[in-house]
């Protein structure tokens, strides 16, 4: 009998036009007898890697679990038919493709536009590999109907991804329900339909000049234009071994910061990521070359971009941390950076004469800090609650600042319409800029921050998970047996997402309000295999609320050992 997926497998390599991939599947097929072998192609074709709200991300390999030429093509072509369908009669679609270092990146960005342009659309290709932020820029720039960025931002090494942007009224945004399930019916539709080899290509795209790279950088450069405090600051900057230092490089010149301290071992595109096992700089380890520099150059601050320049690291001198640096949460510079926004506009309502009520708003994922709606509330401000993610976020209306606490900030909405790294990066030199010039610190904006609006502390617990059932099974025992404490901190209400909470969109989502104003949210991550958990806490003192926080973590983990 013929092993499980072979025939599968053989029809894929009859289509692979990557030597890489064909190579690796046919090694299989030629071992399909032996058990391991059999596993391993169950594992690439037994289920098809899913088109959501986050494009594809994915291992790179031979199969149609795994990133490569053939998924490229399909997504390519089925993204074309939906604009196709989608379109105006009197006006062709375009759309803008990027790609950052990683492997397979510009191969993958190359098909795409070929494809693109051989389905009658305008394909724009960026002139070379770019942050994030840059495409999502392109996508307003030209006018676009859509956007595809090549990347896994900070997944591992091996992986990849195809990042979806609509135009028109989403106006740069990543793809929400309904468009990511019609494009994933194109795409399914394309891969039922055979063989990738017929898919029309053409090489009539247009290569974009640099005039895009420019108007981005203006663009960056006016959000925070350096102040004369600025003159002589010390600073650090890492790349992860991403695409962010060209252009961040220019947006610093651009602004009149100082150029910084670079790590020069992390400054340049690799895809191995050679001195990081995780290019995140959340992971523990990722920023320790970057203290390091930070030491040996009595640098004030750091600044840490991931891979594909969308989200920014912040870390700060702290004797009380091993090796004397901390890197700041992403909550706490979520703060800070959402103070700024609130501030600028109480000074432009000012300004302008306008009433204290407006219709300019904070946004957040509904995971980061609550710190940030008594900010919003405090300066007369609307504010938002969001489902994880800047597709969402992006969409909050009236949005003068948005972020999530996994290090995303949305800083320049006129601009760019999703997290980006560099924008908030020119933004936190603005304050660290002026801060020096009032004779504090970065650590001193923390402290006036607690002063005014009180003492936050968050904490994230992360179940990484081999099978993604056991998150389901957590999920499927918290909902039927919801419990009534974590620790010794009572349960109030319980908020289950799925059914549609505060007019937010269904998800699987848990959120648990407790006794004192403490707060658990629980939700799968929606890139990586793993179980998340989001613990906030609001004490009447920095060791208070730390006290609470240790508290309801320890709570926190009792539940969920009660349920391995």
């Amino acid at each position: 009998m013929e092993p499980r997926n072979l025939s599968a497998a053989r029809s894929w390599l009859a289509q692979d036009p990557d030597p890489e991939t064909r190579d690796e599947l046919t090694a299989l097929i030629a071992s399909s007898d032996d058990p391991e072998a059999q596993a391993e192609l169950e594992d690439r074709f037994g289920t098809r890697l899913a088109f959501g709200t986050a494009g594809l991300r994915g291992e790179l390999g031979a199969g149609t679990n795994r990133m490569n030429r053939v998924l490229v093509a399909q997504a390519a072509a089925g993204l074309a038919a939906y604009l196709a369908e989608n379109g105006s009669d009197d006006e062709t679609p375009s759309v803008v493709v990027g790609y950052d270092g990683r492997r397979n990146s510009q191969r993958f960005a190359l098909d795409s536009a070929e494809i693109f342009a051989g389905a009658g659309l305008h394909a724009i290709l960026l002139p070379r590999m770019l942050p994030t932020p840059v495409l999502a820029f392109a996508v307003r720039y030209f006018n676009a109907s859509a956007g595809v960025m090549v990347t896994a931002s900070h997944n591992p090494p091996n992986d990849n991804g195809y990042k979806v942007y609509l135009g028109g009224d989403d106006q740069g945004s990543q793809i929400v329900p309904p468009a990511d399930g019609e494009i994933a019916r194109h795409i399914d539709r394309v891969a039922t339909g055979g063989d990738i080899t017929r898919i029309p290509r053409h090489l009539g795209y247009v290569r974009a000049g640099d005039d895009v790279v420019e108007a981005y950088i203006a663009a960056t450069a006016a959000v925070a234009p350096a102040p004369e405090s600025a003159a002589g600051m010390q600073w650090v900057y890492t790349a992860m071994h991403g695409v962010g230092w060209e252009t961040t490089s220019r947006v610093v010149s651009a602004a009149g910061f100082p150029a910084p301290t670079v790590v020069s071992e992390q400054i340049d595109p690799d895809p191995a990521f050679p001195t990081v096992s995780f290019p995140n700089p959340e992971e523990p380890g990722a920023m320790d070359l970057a203290f390091e520099t930070a030491r040996s150059s009595n640098a004030e601050f750091v600044l840490a971009n991931d891979p594909d320049a969308d989200r920014l690291a912040v870390a700060v001198p702290d004797g009380a941390a091993d090796g004397g640096w901390r890197r700041l949460s992403g909550n706490e510079v979520g703060l800070l950076l959402g103070w700024r926004a609130a501030r600028r506009a109480a000074e432009s309502r000012e300004e302008q004469g306008t009433p204290t009520t407006t219709d300019v708003s904070l946004a957040c994922s509904l995971v980061s800090s609550p710190g940030l709606e008594v900010i919003a509330d405090h300066y007369g401000l609307d504010f938002f609650a969001t489902l994880t993610g800047f597709k969402w976020i992006s969409r909050a209306p009236g949005m003068a600042f948005g972020f999530e606490e996994a290090l995303g900030y949305l800083v320049n909405p006129e601009t760019v319409r999703d997290k980006d790294g560099i924008s908030a990066a020119i933004a936190m030199l603005g304050l660290a800029a002026d801060a020096r010039g009032r004779g504090t610190t970065i650590s001193g904006l923390l402290a006036e921050f607690e002063q005014t609006f009180g003492y936050f502390a968050s904490d994230q617990i992360s179940i990484r998970v081999e099978d993604l059932s056991v998150i389901d099974t957590i999920m499927t025992l918290l909902r039927k047996d919801q419990p009534d404490r974590f620790g010794t901190v009572k349960v109030k209400r319980v908020d289950d997402l799925l059914t549609g909470i505060d007019d937010l969109p269904p998800g699987n989502v848990l959120r648990f309000w407790l006794k004192g104003g403490s707060r658990i949210i629980v939700r799968p991550s929606g890139t990586e295999p793993k179980l998340k958990l989001y613990l906030d806490v609001r004490g009447s003192s920095a060791a208070d609320a730390a006290e609470r926080l240790a508290a309801l973590t320890a709570g926190a983990r009792e539940v969920l050992d009660s349920l391995s």
